[in-house]
């Protein structure tokens, strides 16, 4: 890895000349090394259209250049709508939305976790779903016909044991939020 030092000299920023190829072996980020930089990514982006600072481009130039903490530690891989409008105009086939989705795996992997995802991840890891069942609505079910749902799943907890989320979410694999 490489410090270049940048015109604020209070600001040292690291690169990883292999943080591309990191990226391009992830599901989903293979197409990575095809982006020329044109922008086609941006100028459809509804994202960008509501955050001026919101730049697909920029995050895969980032990634391109190395710079592994600033991407994977940003709040940006995170607020891909995962519309697909990128990649249904990209001339590349860069697949923007699975990079995005690459990078957020690399990201939890190192301990990056977005506070959003994981309180997405603690509802679903509680309730089973994003949103809580109550009781009213379990009365409504029945009175549709509907079973009702149960409070929590086992089976989710299970998954999260398994695949290593429930560590990164209680912070025992270097999880930081």
């Amino acid at each position: 890895m490489e410090s270049v030092q940048s015109k604020d000299a209070s600001v040292v920023t690291i690169l990883d000349p292999k943080f591309k190829y990191e990226v391009a072996r992830e599901p989903g980020g293979e197409n990575i090394k095809y982006c020329f930089q044109c922008g086609t990514c941006t100028s459809g982006c509804k994202v960008a259209e509501l955050d001026r600072k919101y730049n697909p481009r920029k995050i895969i130039r980032m990634v391109i250049l190395g710079m592994r903490e600033r991407v994977l530690a940003s709040d940006f891989i995170w607020l891909c709508a995962t519309c697909y409008t990128c990649h249904e105009r990209c001339p590349q086939d860069v697949r923007i939305p699975e990079v995005m989705n690459a990078l957020k795996n690399i990201a939890v992997r190192e301990g990056y976790i977005h506070p959003a995802f994981r309180a997405q991840a603690e509802l679903i890891a509680g309730n089973g779903r994003l949103y809580e069942v109550d009781e009213l609505a379990n009365e409504r079910r029945t009175d549709w016909g509907l079973r009702e749902i149960p409070q929590g799943s086992p089976e989710v907890a299970e998954i999260f044991g398994m695949t290593g989320l429930a560590d990164l979410l209680s912070g025992g694999a270097g999880g930081t939020s």
